[in-house]
């Protein structure tokens, strides 16, 4: 008996190799992938193009400028409940939005890593997966949440401090040196406060980039994959810097998402240029005044949708193989598997 096709190129692989697999495997299931991620993507467009309308059409801070400004000056408070309102509604749609990037990488990890396993595997498996699941994913997503919320608190304070003292500077000795002082506190505190929001939350994806593969994967409580897809993802696997678990993942996880949005704003010209033709890009308060119809922007708005289906896929892709890669490199996932499948003494 012969292994089944893909257990003989099971090894762990360098950087290059990895990304390159990925775009093999991408190019070769085109379409089952393209199906999968544009059900995701179209939810995520239903979903965000719901809250967009719901909050031109209620808030009101999506007036124009001269009515925004007299609704200021007439009632200040109702102003301030409706841009709470606006970041609320906004908060919720990142948080949906995130929840279902997560959950289409756990779908199509149990396609992908399979059928690199030798095994068959067909797209609906990982839509099973998902249903049964479901509440554990959930579960393990919102203490993702709270790790990253922590982390962001943590990397903003130093920041947060500064703004903090440079503006009590500039209250307390108006008009000396003293505030000139709290003044470039301040600006150096907000730069920190930005450059701190960023790091986290590339952390936040360079951390939880193996949750989806392992719950796809590996019959474990969300405490349990939480910990897990920790635990793969730190450490070193090989000597030097570039053999921190982390500092591979960075490096690929940049290059594999440079190309994405590269192609992402590709497809996205078509929206810019309608965007550009109603002057909404150089004055963004003419989307009240002068708004798109919606027959118009909504085919350009899908035709991104489509582009973004169709390569979002090969981060999703990189995320199952680079989950295989650890397991090889940390478990001898590669030999198990020989082992098991080895032919039989003559």
């Amino acid at each position: 008996m012969s292994p089944p096709a893909g257990i003989k190129d099971l090894r762990p692989l360098a950087l290059g190799e990895l990304i390159d697999r990925s775009a093999i495997f991408w190019r070769a299931h085109l379409v089952p992938l393209f199906v999968l991620c544009l059900a995701f993507q179209l939810v995520d467009y239903i979903f965000a193009k719901s809250v967009t309308l719901t909050l031109e059409s209620t808030n009101g801070l999506f007036l124009p400028n001269q009515q925004l400004q007299a609704r200021v000056d007439e009632d200040p408070a109702a102003v301030t409940g409706e841009l709470g309102s606006a970041l609320l509604a906004l908060t919720l749609l990142l948080f949906v939005l995130t929840w279902t990037y997560w959950l289409s990488s756990l779908v199509v990890s149990r396609y992908v890593v399979p059928v690199q396993l030798g095994e068959s595997a067909r797209p609906a498996d990982g839509l099973r997966r998902a249903l049964r699941r479901l509440g554990s994913f959930t579960g393990a997503y919102l203490l993702s949440l709270l790790w990253g919320l922590g982390i962001g608190l943590l990397l903003v304070l130093p920041g947060g401090l500064l703004v903090g003292a440079g503006a009590l500077l500039a209250s307390t000795s108006p008009g000396s040196s003293a505030a000139l002082v709290g003044m470039v506190l301040a600006i150096v505190g907000a730069i920190l406060i930005s450059l701190g929001a960023l790091a986290a939350f590339l952390w936040y994806f360079l951390r939880f980039s193996l949750l989806g593969p392992v719950f796809a994967m590996e019959d474990l409580s969300a405490i349990d994959t939480f910990r897990r897809s920790g635990a793969l993802i730190s450490g070193r696997v090989a000597p030097g810097f570039l053999g921190r678990v982390k500092v591979r993942a960075m490096i690929l996880l940049t290059a594999v998402s440079g190309i994405i949005v590269a192609v992402s704003l590709t497809f996205s010209l078509p929206a810019w240029i309608v965007r550009g033709a109603y002057g909404q890009l150089s004055n963004p308060s003419a989307a009240t005044a002068r708004p798109i119809p919606q027959a118009l922007l909504v085919p350009v708005e899908l035709f991104q949708v489509l582009g973004q289906s169709i390569f979002i896929p090969l981060t999703l892709v990189f995320s199952a193989m680079f989950y295989l890669d650890m397991r090889m490199r940390r478990e001898g996932l590669d030999l198990e598997r020989r082992l098991t499948h080895r032919s039989p003494a003559p």
